[in-house]
């Protein structure tokens, strides 16, 4: 499908979502650098920096020269705003990524309710299976275990890591 406008590609609504979880990413990034900047810098934040720099010019995107004017930078830089111009034209470094997200609590609660949903289906199942009515009771209380089986899983599951770009 095209737009009769542009004649390019229209993007679907799954592109648009993907796009707009990206732009909250960086979002996300971008401010979790400025909430940085007025910090000072701790040794060990200094060489991860240095690392970062280092790994950029094992593959190529920095010369000889260009690695040791950086780490110069980023070895005299005293907060995190001093640091910025080490990186400036590179991926920032892996120490402004923000944290991923934990599963909350939501997640038990949401599973504990679907218990409460499912559980008077698999009592109804158990009470059928007594009576010598097992097609009833398979109907009434295996959709009801697989239901809240589903439901551990994701409640259980990690979040979702964030894409490198």
């Amino acid at each position: 499908m095209t737009d009769r406008y542009k004649g390019r590609p229209r993007a679907d609504l799954a592109n648009l979502a993907g796009m707009a979880a990206a732009a909250g990413q960086e979002a996300r990034a971008v401010a979790a650098r400025r909430r940085m900047q007025p910090l000072r810098l701790t040794d060990e934040e200094r060489h991860l920096a240095i690392d970062e720099l280092s790994e950029q010019f094992a593959i190529g995107r920095l010369d000889e020269v260009e690695l040791h004017r950086r780490v110069d930078i980023a070895n005299e830089a005293v907060t995190h705003a001093d640091l910025q111009p080490a990186f400036h034209g590179l991926p920032q470094p892996a120490l402004y990524a923000p944290t991923p997200r934990q599963p909350g609590r939501w997640r038990w609660a949401a599973f504990i309710g679907a218990v409460w949903l499912a559980l008077p289906f698999f009592l109804t199942g158990l009470v059928f299976l007594v009576f010598g009515r097992e097609i009833a009771a398979a109907i009434f209380a295996l959709p009801a275990l697989a239901w809240t089986a589903v439901i551990w899983r994701w409640a259980k599951a990690p979040t979702r890591k964030p894409r490198r770009p």
